[in-house]
């Protein structure tokens, strides 16, 4: 605010539903929630998160959604509003938008051109629910009359008192901080007595105090990676911290600190009968060289040392290279810790799903208060699942608060 500029509270604004935060979840809500619905947010634009998204081209939904992608303390919690708003009934929006869209790997869904399509078919959907949004706009003191919820906004310089039949909180979790990101989403539900499941980082590269990888920044395999029981094929790639690559950042959500993964090197390879059959075609080989033809020549090298692949293919007994398939099929490895919320693309915890009902995703000792998106004790695999939670989480609110529901 300038020095001389003069704070003026206005008449209290009446409206039937404020939501706060114009994220995926937010707007997605706002198109659903009936008349009457004012969206906030700090940021200067909505719908910063989807902007940045999938490189640019937002990763917007997957086509194998179901509730066993997410984890959550209450493994059913989602299976609701997954199962009322699809990721087929996200698709024909898009469609019916004419956005253009592709398929990558593993069902992941990619918008053609930019992820701004996705954020102006959002707009376009809130404009025609008149659904106004209020950006650059501060939240400050949240309070309950007995009847409405009381919320003093401040926009422009000036105070804006505001009372709302409905609160629905969508501000997200704490994952990139640069864009924005807080804790607000559970200050609120603090100030409201809803308990929290202990928010943390997830997919998540995770690191290696002694920097052991360094050498192999840049590197990159296939590989399958396990942490608390779940195990992930996708790619793994060395930095100058740790380890990172998606099988890695999906592993990381399971995995627990000063707990060892397991890494397999050479996943859907029968690797030890490869080899065997290089002993009889290539025995004046080293083995270094032979096994340069499945992995990388700087993983090998980096490996050497640890496993002694030292000798020629000749000189390998079958014992010994039983040994060796074993140890790449399982290299155990202990982090000391991840990259935290700076490159988190999500935040794992967030407000007790016990504390929500899943058909509206309100507060059963709240009437009129509702938690979406990130905020809440659901997150998704990477590969589209968070945004579809998002999409499907805001809808079922939003169908909720139009058609008078709320409760549990």
């Amino acid at each position: 605010m300038h020095p001389t500029a003069i704070r003026a509270t206005s008449l209290c604004m009446k409206v039937q539903t404020l939501i706060i935060g114009a994220g995926a979840a937010g707007m997605m809500c706002a198109a659903h929630a009936g008349p009457g619905v004012l969206v906030v947010d700090h940021a200067r634009a909505a719908g910063e998160k989807i902007r940045i998204s999938g490189g640019g081209r937002c990763n917007f939904t997957n086509l194998h959604t179901a509730a066993d992608n997410f984890i959550s303390q209450n493994r059913h919690f989602a299976k609701s509003a997954l199962g009322r708003y699809t990721q087929w009934d996200f698709i024909a929006l898009v469609d019916a938008h004419r956005i253009p869209w592709h398929e990558k790997t593993l069902g992941q869904l990619f918008c053609d051109t930019s992820a701004k399509d996705v954020i102006a078919m959002l707009r376009a959907e809130m404009v025609r629910a008149r659904a106004e949004l209020w950006l650059d706009t501060q939240l400050g003191e949240i309070g309950h009359d007995g009847t409405d919820f009381t919320v003093t906004l401040t926009r422009n310089g000036r105070d804006q008192a505001v009372t709302a039949r409905n609160l629905v909180v969508a501000s997200g979790g704490k994952s990139i901080p640069k864009m924005g990101a807080t804790g607000l989403g559970y200050q609120i539900a603090a100030r409201f007595g809803l308990p929290l499941v202990t928010p943390r980082p997830g997919l998540v590269p995770l690191t290696f105090s002694d920097e052991r990888f360094k050498p192999l920044a840049g590197v990159a395999t296939p590989a399958r990676v396990t942490a608390g029981g779940a195990g992930f094929d996708e790619a793994l790639l060395f930095t100058h911290r740790g380890l990172s690559g998606p099988a890695v950042l999906q592993a990381s959500s399971y995995w627990d600190e000063g707990d060892p993964i397991s890494v397999n090197l050479t996943p859907g390879t029968d690797l030890l009968g490869a080899l065997q059959g290089h002993r009889h075609s290539d025995p004046r080989k080293a083995l270094t060289t032979i096994l340069s033809l499945y992995l990388p020549a700087r993983l090998v090298d980096y490996l050497a040392e640890g496993l002694t692949l030292t000798g020629t293919m000749a000189d390998q007994s079958d014992a010994r290279l039983a040994t060796i398939c074993a140890a790449l099929a399982d290299w155990q490895v202990t982090p000391s810790g991840s990259e935290g919320y700076r490159t988190a693309e999500v935040t794992l915890g967030g407000v007790d799903t016990d504390a929500l009902s899943s058909q509206t995703m309100a507060a059963k000792a709240v009437p009129g208060l509702y938690f979406i998106g990130e905020c809440v004790d659901v997150t998704g695999w990477l590969g589209g699942y968070n945004f579809q939670w998002a999409w499907s989480s805001g809808w079922a609110a939003g169908q909720a608060i139009r058609q008078g529901q709320g409760g549990s």
